[in-house]
């Protein structure tokens, strides 16, 4: 077991409830720190060398966060912080884990999910409540989505009105002779704008430039 613990809670009730749960792990009072505010949470830490952290965001002076902050500019990296916090949003969320918290659990969650997040941290692995981590993941889609978009979209602005032209002919199977003679261009012009097409698309095929044309609405 990991220990002693030091549970930065400033709410009488949770801090019994984070008592008993820690109790039914093996866990005896003398193995237990509890601190309200986070001036005295550092002062536990700086007599004492921590086995786990279980820390609160909202406190009296201040934010939990800062605490955790703070654990890491001392170079203490391997020191398992697990935030059990009533905050659910993503923003605080990702500034905690960015932080170094290693668990982030909602105290909404009943007692057997507690444990079992405690449990997961005494392991030496990391937890994140699992309605938290599909809001992240939610988050991390709509991010990546926005990045395809906004490539898709500069792989439009890069291509010139010409080189769309001479794509749809491709996608629609024409030749490059075949090209030439509808736009007027020579042949050799033809495959000057094919070439630069592939570039900027980055493909090496007709086959695949159409296909991925297709895929970004360069081509209904």
């Amino acid at each position: 077991m990991l220990k002693p613990i030091l549970i930065l809670e400033d709410d009488p009730s949770a801090q019994a409830r984070i008592h008993n749960i820690l109790k039914t792990f093996g866990y005896l009072d003398d193995d237990l720190f509890f601190s309200q505010t986070i001036e005295k949470a550092k002062q536990i830490h700086e007599q004492n060398t921590i086995g786990l952290f279980l820390v609160d965001l909202n406190l009296p002076d201040g934010c939990g966060i800062e605490f955790i902050q703070s654990l890491r500019q001392r170079h203490e990296q391997n020191v398992p912080v697990m935030v059990l916090s009533a905050w659910n949003s993503i923003e605080t969320i990702y500034k905690a884990l960015t932080v170094g918290a290693r668990g982030y659990v909602l105290k909404e969650r009943d007692d057997v999910e507690v444990m079992f997040a405690i449990r997961t941290m005494l392991k030496g692995e990391a937890i994140i409540d699992p309605g938290i981590a599909k809001e992240i993941l939610k988050k991390l889609h709509l991010t990546q989505r926005r990045a395809e978009i906004s490539a898709d979209a500069n792989i439009q602005a890069n291509l010139s009105s010409r080189e769309l032209e001479i794509l749809n002919f491709i996608a629609s199977g024409f030749s490059s002779r075949e090209i030439s003679e509808k736009i007027h261009i020579s042949r050799f012009t033809v495959d000057v704008h094919i070439k630069k097409v592939y570039q900027k698309l980055q493909v090496n095929s007709r086959t695949k430039a159409v296909h991925l044309a297709k895929q970004i609405g360069l081509l209904s």
